[in-house]
């Protein structure tokens, strides 16, 4: 049996601080991904569990992003299959996946910096808006109502993230920090079941990393949302996550708790730059 086999077959458990882990969520199997005659992802399988925070790490390079892009559905790999809620997922728009429940943030902050930090949360809401273009401009009758229930909802998330004195600011003000902060927001305001972060503490100093590191523990906790992210900051992920797969050149090198990861000999010498043969 295989190491991906084994980890699909555990029984959902409860971790040491109460956390409920599930069953699997997501299971990506053989999973090949080119570009031309580039190999960015080379027959990996790993699975996602319902409740779990799931890092995936690796050099720059290994593959991270392209991994996440399959997950969201920007891009469809040549080989290998994705299973969703235990469905063989087939080919879909990047849309239709956010309606599964999978929204995401961006390694490059994805916000519309001329709008209010109301008006780019609110736009996570989009995929779940039933009124008509036109009535949504004549804000009237049905439309309204379903804004109004919306905009509750949107609020509520500013208050979780405590962004509520930066409600009427252009994003564009904003300093770096706070911008990846109402991208999360924007994300979280979809309702996402799976959330998908593409290194949320790039570029963040110290602080604003454990005001990001509390928030995402916070998601986890008290909205049940299953996070799979991206990061660099190996203190971060070994302080958030349940489960580490590594990447290197395309390949999976590791995949365990995070204490595994850390004592995984490739994993090391990927990190130290040890040199391939």
């Amino acid at each position: 049996m295989n190491e991906h086999s084994m980890t699909a077959d555990l029984e959902p458990y409860t971790t040491a601080d109460g956390r409920r882990i599930g069953g699997v969520m997501m299971d990506l199997r053989n999973i090949t991904l080119r570009f031309g005659g580039v190999t960015a992802i080379k027959d990996i399988s790993f699975d996602i569990r319902e409740g779990e925070i799931r890092a995936i790490i690796g050099p720059n390079g290994a593959g991270k992003s392209s991994m996440l892009n399959v997950i969201s559905g920007f891009y469809v790999p040549q080989e290998g299959e994705v299973w969703f809620r235990g469905k063989r997922r087939p080919a879909l728009r990047p849309y239709q996946v956010a309606r599964q429940g999978i929204a995401r943030t961006f390694q490059n902050i994805a916000l519309f910096d001329g709008m209010t930090v109301l008006d780019n949360i609110m736009t996570g809401r989009l995929t779940m808006m039933k009124s008509g273009l036109v009535a949504q401009a004549l804000w009237w009758g049905s439309a309204e109502r379903e804004e109004i229930l919306h905009r509750e909802r949107v609020e509520r998330i500013i208050d979780f993230l405590e962004i509520q004195n930066l409600r009427k600011t252009p994003v564009g003000r904003l300093p770096y920090g706070l911008k990846k902060r109402v991208e999360l927001a924007r994300a979280l305001a979809a309702e996402p079941s799976l959330l998908l972060l593409d290194e949320p503490m790039a570029g963040m100093n110290v602080e604003e990393k454990e005001d990001m590191s509390r928030f995402i523990l916070d998601v986890n906790d008290e909205f049940g949302t299953t996070i799979a992210l991206i990061e660099h900051d190996m203190g971060v992920v070994m302080d958030l996550s349940d489960r580490v797969v590594v990447m290197d050149y395309g390949r999976k090198i590791g995949d365990g708790t995070p204490s595994e990861v850390r004592n995984n000999q490739a994993v090391i010498d990927a990190y130290l730059g040890v040199a391939h043969d």
